[in-house]
């Protein structure tokens, strides 16, 4: 236990690490004052021989960073925008459908005091011996939405009618350096004369009344006739010898007879290709307008089973049927 009370600084022969030269040369080199240097005040001295007191501040406040740039307005996020600006086109389309209703109600009501609205199409002479057999007035008729789709269908119905012209004078032209063409020339004439008004009848009309009054039948009465054309334009494209159509088929073989007259036939051709091009996608634009509208096969049902018991002739002929076989029953047997 002596051991371990004894003092080994105390030991004369055990140097004091303190007094150490190397130790005792870097503190005599030190800078003044570094003794009594205290990091937690304000570097005011103390007493003498005491380390310097800190003095508390008044005007200290914590360290708070200032942002270089100010934060975005949170008042209208980006799905705020999105909203407002939806709402925005849904009140401008419901002002345009309402001026849209006001003007039609304005014009019915023009049309009334007039003594009904009179037919305009064809536009025909009033010295004419035959008048005009339907109205038609697309900004009249039929609702915004849609009348953009009605005017490409009835200047597609017109570049139908065009190029039926243009193939009936190539036919022409081909009858005319070869004789034995006169088949082609003759059904040209037909065709003109056949799809011209069959077309506007049985495909232009039944889709401007469909957009008029929202009819389902109307519909599928166009999409019916209308893939019909479809093929029809497809036929005449290729333009097959002896149809009476100046295909690609036909203004080869024109060509080979006549170079002029083939380069007229190449050409009606690629109205042909461009007529069926057209057809089949302004089909399918009508086909999506359909979908967006009440339209269903359900209704076209009703509408046919109520068009057809609503028709003066159905009515009479059923009322023809039920006399006499009232009449008949009260007959008896001899």
């Amino acid at each position: 236990m002596s051991d371990f009370d004894s003092n080994p600084f105390a030991d004369p022969e055990i140097s004091n690490p303190f007094q150490d030269p190397s130790v005792t040369q870097v503190t005599q080199n030190a800078p003044p004052g570094l003794e009594e240097y205290n990091p937690f005040t304000d570097g005011k001295p103390g007493p003498a021989g005491l380390a310097p007191k800190p003095v508390p501040s008044s005007n200290t406040q914590p360290a708070i960073m200032k942002p270089t740039e100010e934060p975005p307005a949170y008042a209208q996020t980006q799905e705020q925008g999105r909203a407002t600006a939806e709402l925005m086109r849904r009140q401008d389309e419901l002002e345009k459908k309402a001026a849209e209703l006001d003007r039609r109600e304005r014009e019915m009501q023009s049309l009334s005091a007039s003594g009904g609205r009179k037919n305009n199409w064809p536009p025909l002479p009033e010295k004419f011996p035959v008048g005009p057999c339907f109205y038609h007035d697309i900004t009249v008729d039929i609702p915004v939405e849609f009348q953009k789709t009605v005017k490409i269908m009835y200047y597609l119905w017109m570049f139908h009618t065009g190029t039926l012209l243009a193939n009936m004078i190539g036919c022409l032209a081909w009858f005319c350096v070869d004789s034995s063409r006169g088949v082609d020339f003759g059904l040209a004439m037909l065709w003109f004369m056949i799809f011209t008004p069959c077309s506007f009848v049985c495909w232009y009309r039944p889709l401007y009344g469909a957009f008029r009054g929202d009819s389902s039948f109307r519909f599928f009465v166009f999409f019916f006739v209308y893939i019909c054309q479809f093929g029809v334009h497809v036929l005449q494209a290729i333009g097959l010898t002896g149809w009476g159509a100046s295909g690609w088929i036909s203004a080869l073989t024109g060509l080979n007879t006549s170079v002029p007259v083939g380069i007229i036939m190449i050409l009606i051709a690629a109205l042909f290709t461009a007529l069926a091009v057209m057809s089949i996608i302004m089909f399918k634009k009508v086909h999506g307008l359909y979908r967006t509208t009440d339209a269903s096969f359900e209704k076209a049902q009703q509408e046919f089973a109520t068009g057809v018991m609503a028709n003066k002739t159905v009515q009479t002929a059923a009322a023809n049927a039920a006399s006499t076989a009232a009449r008949s029953s009260f007959k008896e047997p001899i």
